[in-house]
C-alpha cells in the first residue's frame, strides 16, 4: 500500500499512512490546510491521533489542495484517501478525483493472493488482509449516498463506483435519518422520532447524545430541521461529548489513546497472572542526596528529583537480578530474557495515560538518565511523543505519589515483566537508631508477571530497590 495515488496527470491523492507499526486506523484531529491552499513537499497538512500518539502528517508533493475527504474528528482506516491535491493548478478542465471503489470479487472468482508489507510514509506499514468482503447476491440499483452510508452503519454495505465519497462542505442527501442500529433501538425505546432529531455526528449521523437530547425535558425550538447537518458543520462539533442540560448521562466515544489503554489493560490483566508486593521504606537519606545533587555542577542543566534516584535504583536492582527483565512468548512457548533495559515512565497527558520509555537506560550515567527523563516528560506533556518512543519497553515505573496517593496495585504494561509504583513521600514517625523520629517515608509496590517471576525473585528486586533508597551509597557499592 502506498500513501499517494494519481487519478489523472493533474490530481494526486494522499492516503492515510501507517503512522505506527501495524496500526490500522487513525483519527483526524486537525486540518492545517483547506481547499484552495497551496502546499509544498514536506508541508504538514494535518494532525492525526492513533492508538499510541498524536502525529503530524506531511504531504510528499507540491500543489493546491483540491479536496479534503474527511472532516476533523473522523476515524479513518489506513490506506484510505484523505486529501486530493491539484498538482497542475490552472491547467484547464480536468476530471475531478473520485474515491476508489472497494474492490469486490466476482462470483466464482479466485481471491488475490495476500501481499506482503508495503512501504508507507511512516513506519513499516501493515500487511494487506487476504480477507475479501463477500459479494452481495443478485443485482441492485445504484444506491444513493445516504443509503450507502446507512448500509455501512449497519455493517453490510457495498461501495458503488458511481457514488463519490462525501467531501468537506457537502450536504449528503438522505431518504431517512442516518443512525446506527443501537441508536435506532434507543430512539424506539424512548419513543423518539429520528426525523425530529438534529444530528451532530460526522456526515449527519444521529448519535446517542442526539437522541438523549431530544428526550430531555428542555424547551424545544419551534421547528426542528430534519435535513442532516453538512459535513462542514460537523467539523465544528467538538469530538468530546458535551453534557446536555437536563440529561442524566453523557456518553463519550471510546477511541484513540483511551481505546488503546482499555484494550491494553484488559489484555494484560487477563493474560498475565499479576502478583503485587509492597514495602515501606525510610527515604530520608535519598532526599538528602537529591538536595546535594541539585547543587552539583555535573548535574547543571538537568532536572534532579526523587524519580531520578528511584529509576537508577531499579536499574541497579535489575542488574543484580537480571532474570526479572524478561518477556513471555506465548506463540513459541519461550521466556525471552532481555539483556537491555528500556525503562518505561508512565505519564498522564490530556489524551490519557501513555508509557514512553528510555532506550538502553541501563547504559546511561546519572546525568544522562536525568536528561532523558526530562526530555521524556516534556515531550509527553506537549503531546508529541512518537509511537516509536512507546514501543519496546521492558519494565516501567509509575509515580502515583505526585497525586498524594500512598501506593497502588499497578497493572503491567503489555509485554513487560514488572512495574514499580512509587507512593507519596511523607514525613512520618519512624524508629531510627532506637528512637522515634520524623523521617521521610514512602511505600513501593512491585507488580510482576508470575509466569516469569517467582515470588522469591520479585521480592529480591523490590527489597534491593528499597535498600538503595534507604542507603543511596549502595548505588556505588552494588553498581
Amino acid at each position: 500500500m502506498t500513501t499517494m495515488t494519481e487519478t489523472s496527470a493533474r490530481f494526486r491523492e494522499f492516503k492515510m499512512p501507517d503512522v505506527g507499526e501495524g496500526l490500522t486506523e487513525a483519527e483526524i484531529l486537525k486540518w492545517y490546510v483547506q481547499p484552495g491552499d497551496t502546499v509544498t513537499d514536506g508541508q504538514v497538512v494535518c494532525e492525526v491521533e492513533t492508538a499510541k500518539a498524536a502525529v503530524e502528517l506531511p504531504i510528499p508533493f507540491d500543489g493546491v489542495v483540491h479536496e479534503l475527504r474527511f472532516p476533523e474528528g473522523t476515524t479513518v482506516d489506513v490506506g484510505q484517501v484523505i486529501i486530493a491535491v491539484d498538482v497542475v493548478p490552472g491547467g484547464g478542465e480536468a476530471a475531478e478525483p473520485v474515491a476508489p471503489a472497494a474492490a469486490e470479487p466476482e462470483p466464482g472468482a479466485e481471491p488475490e493472493a495476500p501481499k506482503g508489507r508495503q512501504p508507507v510514509l511512516v513506519g513499516y506499514g501493515v500487511a494487506e488482509s487476504s480477507t475479501k468482503r463477500r459479494a452481495r447476491k443478485g443485482t441492485e440499483p445504484p444506491a444513493a449516498a445516504a443509503a450507502a452510508i446507512q448500509g455501512e452503519l449497519n455493517g453490510h454495505a457495498t461501495v458503488a463506483a458511481d457514488v463519490p465519497a462525501p467531501t468537506v462542505g457537502t450536504v449528503v442527501p438522505e431518504s431517512r435519518p442516518l443512525a446506527k442500529p443501537p441508536v435506532r433501538k434507543l430512539a424506539k425505546d424512548l419513543g423518539i422520532d429520528l426525523a425530529t432529531v438534529t444530528p451532530t455526528g460526522p456526515g449527519g449521523i444521529i448519535t446517542r447524545e442526539d437522541v438523549h437530547a431530544a428526550a430531555a425535558p428542555v424547551p424545544a425550538p419551534a421547528s426542528v430541521p430534519t435535513a442532516p447537518a453538512a459535513v462542514a458543520e460537523a467539523v465544528a462539533v467538538p469530538v468530546a461529548a458535551t453534557p446536555v442540560p437536563g440529561a442524566r448521562e453523557t456518553r463519550i466515544p471510546v477511541k484513540g489513546v483511551r481505546k488503546a489503554i482499555a484494550q491494553a489493560m484488559v489484555g494484560s490483566a487477563f493474560t498475565a497472572p499479576h502478583v503485587t508486593e509492597f514495602v515501606t521504606v525510610d527515604v530520608t537519606r535519598m532526599m538528602k542526596l537529591v538536595a546535594e545533587l541539585k547543587e552539583d555542577k555535573d548535574m547543571a542543566g538537568v532536572r534532579v528529583n526523587p524519580l531520578l534516584i528511584i529509576a537508577k535504583a531499579l536499574l541497579v536492582a535489575i542488574k543484580r537480578n537480571p532474570e526479572v527483565n524478561a518477556a513471555w512468548d506465548e506463540a513459541d512457548q519461550e521466556i525471552v530474557q532481555k539483556h537491555y533495559v528500556n525503562l518505561g515512565i508512565a505519564a498522564a497527558t490530556p489524551r490519557g495515560l501513555i508509557v514512553p520509555n528510555i532506550k538502553d537506560a541501563h547504559d546511561k550515567t546519572l546525568p544522562q538518565l536525568a536528561a532523558a527523563l526530562g526530555e521524556l516528560v516534556t515531550t509527553a506533556r506537549e503531546g508529541k511523543t512518537s509511537p516509536a518512543a512507546m514501543a519496546g519497553g521492558t519494565v516501567t515505573i509509575t509515580n502515583v505519589g505526585v497525586f498524594g496517593v500512598d501506593t497502588g496495585t499497578p497493572i503491567l504494561n503489555p509485554g513487560e515483566s514488572a512495574i514499580l509504583a512509587v507512593g507519596a513521600i511523607k514525613l512520618q514517625p519512624w524508629v531510627h537508631k532506637g528512637k522515634v523520629k520524623p523521617r521521610q517515608v514512602t511505600t513501593l509496590a512491585l507488580s510482576f508477571d508470575h509466569r516469569l517471576v517467582d515470588g522469591e525473585l520479585g521480592s529480591k528486586v523490590l527489597a534491593d530497590v528499597a535498600a538503595i533508597l534507604e542507603q543511596p551509597k549502595r548505588l556505588i557499592t552494588w553498581a
